[in-house]
């Protein structure tokens, strides 16, 4: 008898399991070379039981995306549970977990997925939502110039930071958050 009928059903861990493996071979070989049966066997699931959970590439592509959006949202909602002050409030939010020290908690994942929103129209319209709804819900504290234009500097540093293209010492980075976050504020 095989382990699998021996292993406890949780299909929340398996399917945890298999974002997680995804995401690293993605970092590792990126998206467009990311294979189901590849995924399956790092992860030790039958190819029937990742197909179960995500029937083809493009699902699993959206699974981690919508995985990402759920822990950045969640992320942010934190944040903002924080703050006391109204207006900017959600950008305040979204800067403070964009702009984490040590990089945001799922950089890795963000950064297996960046190559994947690029190349994907599906996963862009995704993110192309999320971020629209976001602008709808908190248009009556976050619509001014300063804070949009201070979500287009979260966005930059952030993709800097996955490319990591640009290095910022921790005092520079520090200054630049202050600063970012003072523009929030007016």
């Amino acid at each position: 008898m095989s382990n699998a009928h021996k292993r406890k059903k949780d299909p929340e861990a398996v399917r945890e399991l298999l974002l997680e493996v995804a995401a690293s071979l993605c970092l590792e070989k990126g998206a467009a070379s990311l294979r189901l049966d590849a995924v399956a066997a790092e992860a030790g699931i039958s190819k029937g039981g990742l197909l179960h959970h995500f029937p083809s590439k493009a699902d699993l592509l959206v699974g981690m995306l919508d995985d990402l959006i759920a822990r950045l949202e969640a992320a942010i909602e934190g944040e903002m549970r924080d703050d006391v002050q109204p207006h900017g409030r959600f950008t305040r939010a979204y800067l403070k977990v964009c702009f984490a020290p040590g990089g945001m908690q799922e950089g890795a994942r963000w950064k297996a997925m960046t190559g994947a929103l690029l190349a994907e129209p599906q996963l862009r319209r995704r993110w192309q939502d999320w971020i629209t709804q976001q602008a709808e819900r908190h248009a009556d504290t976050d619509s001014s110039p300063d804070c949009e234009l201070v979500r287009f500097a979260a966005d930059g540093l952030w993709l800097a930071s996955l490319l990591e293209s640009h290095t910022l010492e921790p005092a520079r980075a520090q200054t630049l958050l202050q600063r970012l976050l003072e523009l929030t504020r007016s």
